[in-house]
């Protein structure tokens, strides 16, 4: 009896970590979009690459410290809120700056989605296990994180636009991985999930809309 009552309840666990996690997610890109339309509508300039940093890593901290209290809920919204504010100044000025700026952006939203929903899908029917991406993700994150800074600083457009498709890997498989760290039971936090989630979506946003409007012919 105990092995079935033991994976009865790792079951309601795994279920429960899953449907909070798509709720919580679902509810912080909404946030997320109401925000960089504020931002658009209120005209604000860049946040510059320091306080967008600053601003994501120590609300980041914020977030992994109450993870485990009710608290933890608002540090999410704060931390995606305040990634949508530094949206809308980019999207902005993909909308103004290319002749096909809206469709850009339309067609960033519609791959970022398409990409999120099929991994997922795969992720969570396929039941596999993809744990042993986690070495090649931190590796590789870092390596891009640090490989995106230099070409922001050298303004390198090649470099930049390698990291671009770089991330686009490095986050759909981040997806892969950390849907299936939920359905196996490695993560039973629901915050943190949503936080690695929406990440991933986020740059898989910016990484789409970075190499469209390359070759969109304007850029």
């Amino acid at each position: 009896m105990r092995p079935n009552v033991q994976t009865t309840t790792n079951a309601i666990v795994i279920n429960r970590t899953l449907r909070n996690t798509y709720q919580l997610l679902a509810a912080t890109l909404l946030f997320s979009g109401l925000m960089a339309f504020l931002s658009m509508s209120l005209e604000l300039p860049f946040f510059g690459i320091w306080i967008t940093l600053g601003g994501y890593f120590g609300l980041l901290f914020l977030v992994t410290k109450l993870r485990n209290s009710a608290s933890g809920i608002l540090a999410v919204f704060a931390l995606t809120g305040f990634m949508g504010l530094t949206l809308g100044p980019i999207i902005s000025a993909y909308t103004s700056f290319f002749s096909n700026g809206t469709e850009l952006v339309a067609m960033a939203m519609t791959g970022t989605a398409a990409i999120f929903l099929s991994l997922s899908f795969y992720a969570l029917y396929s039941q596999k296990d993809f744990s042993f991406l986690s070495g090649f993700l931190t590796a590789g994150i870092i390596v891009a994180f640090l490989a995106g800074i230099a070409a922001y600083f050298f303004n390198i457009p090649t470099l930049s636009l390698t990291v671009s498709a770089a991330f686009i890997l490095l986050m759909s498989g981040l997806i892969l991985f950390e849907t299936s760290n939920i359905i196996r039971g490695g993560e039973t936090n629901y915050i943190m999930a949503t936080v690695t989630l929406y990440i991933s979506i986020y740059n898989l946003f910016l990484s789409l809309l970075q190499i469209l409007g390359v070759f969109s012919g304007e850029d």
